[in-house]
C-alpha cells in the first residue's frame, strides 16, 4: 500500500503532552495527515497555543486539552470530554517525566510520581480512551512512548526505566484485548532525541560519550519519532499491533 497523505481525514487525535518537544512533532505529523488534533498539557498554554498555530500550518485542526495525566481523575474526564464533543480515532501516550537518582537515595514521593505520571497517566488516558477507540474500529489506535531505557536500563533512572519497561508490557496487553475490535496498540522507543528533556538530564560530557556509542553518531530529531508515529496512526499499519519500533540510531538493537 502507497502512503497516503491524507490517510487522517476525518479522524481525531489526542496527543498528551502535545505542547512541546517529540509531542508537538508529533502533532504536526498527525496534522500533515489530516487529522484533527487534540494538544494535551499541563501548564503551558502558551506552548500548546503554538503547536496549535503549526498543527493548522500542516493542514490539521487543532483543539486545546488541558489537563494533567498524572492525575487519574483530571485525565478521565479530559480524555471523556474530547471524546464525546469530537470522537476519538487515536491516542498518542506521549506526557511524561523524568526524576533521576540513584537508588540508594531516590525518595519514595519521586517514584510514585515518575510511575505516575509515566505508566499509571498512560493507562489511565488508555482506559478513557478506549470506548471511543472502539467505535473507530479498524481506524483505532493507541502508541505509547516508552523509551530505549525501558529496554536496556540505565544507572540513575531506575524509576523511568521501570515507568518506560512497564509500558511495554501493557502495550502487548492491551493489544491483544482490543485486536478482535480491529484496534491496535504499539509502542515506540526512542532513543536519544534533541528536547528539552534530554538537555536537561543530559551533562555535556555525558553526551560526548553517547554520540560515540550511537552508530548513526548523532542524537535523533523529534521528527523521526513522529514520522514513526504518523505511519502507526494510519492504514498502512493496520496489520501491525503489540510492536515495539525502535527509533534510536542503532543505539539498541
Amino acid at each position: 500500500m502507497a502512503f497516503q497523505d491524507k490517510a487522517l481525514d476525518g479522524c481525531t487525535a489526542l496527543v498528551t503532552g502535545g505542547s512541546r518537544g517529540i509531542g508537538r512533532a508529533v502533532c504536526v505529523a498527525l496534522a500533515a495527515r489530516g487529522a484533527k488534533v487534540a494538544i494535551n498539557f499541563r501548564s503551558r498554554e502558551d506552548a500548546a497555543l503554538e503547536t496549535a498555530e503549526l498543527v493548522e500550518k500542516a493542514g490539521g485542526s487543532a483543539v486545546l486539552a488541558g489537563f494533567d495525566i498524572g492525575d487519574s481523575e483530571a485525565a478521565t474526564e479530559g480524555v471523556g470530554a474530547i471524546g464525546k464533543e469530537h470522537g476519538l480515532h487515536v491516542l498518542v501516550n506521549n506526557a511524561g517525566i523524568a526524576i533521576n537518582g540513584l537508588v540508594m537515595r531516590f525518595k519514595p514521593a519521586d517514584w510514585e510520581q515518575v510511575i505516575g505520571v509515566n505508566l499509571t497517566g498512560s493507562f489511565t488516558c488508555s482506559k478513557a480512551a478506549v470506548r471511543y477507540l472502539l467505535k473507530a474500529k479498524e481506524k483505532g489506535r493507541i502508541i505509547n512512548l516508552s523509551s530505549v531505557v525501558g529496554e536496556s536500563g540505565n544507572p540513575g533512572q531506575a524509576a523511568y526505566s521501570a515507568a518506560k519497561a512497564g509500558i511495554l508490557g501493557m502495550t502487548k496487553s492491551m493489544a491483544k484485548e482490543f485486536a478482535g475490535r480491529g484496534v491496535t496498540v504499539n509502542a515506540i522507543t526512542p532513543g536519544f532525541i534533541a528536547t528539552d528533556m534530554t538537555d536537561e538530564h543530559l551533562p555535556e560530557d555525558q553526551r560526548e560519550a553517547l554520540l560515540k556509542s550511537i552508530p548513526l553518531g548523532r542524537m535523533g530529531e523529534p521528527s523521526a519519532v513522529a514520522d514513526a508515529a504518523a505511519f502507526l496512526a494510519g492504514p498502512e499499519a493496520s496489520y501491525i499491533t503489540g510492536e515495539v519500533l525502535r527509533v534510536n540510531g542503532g543505539l539498541l538493537m
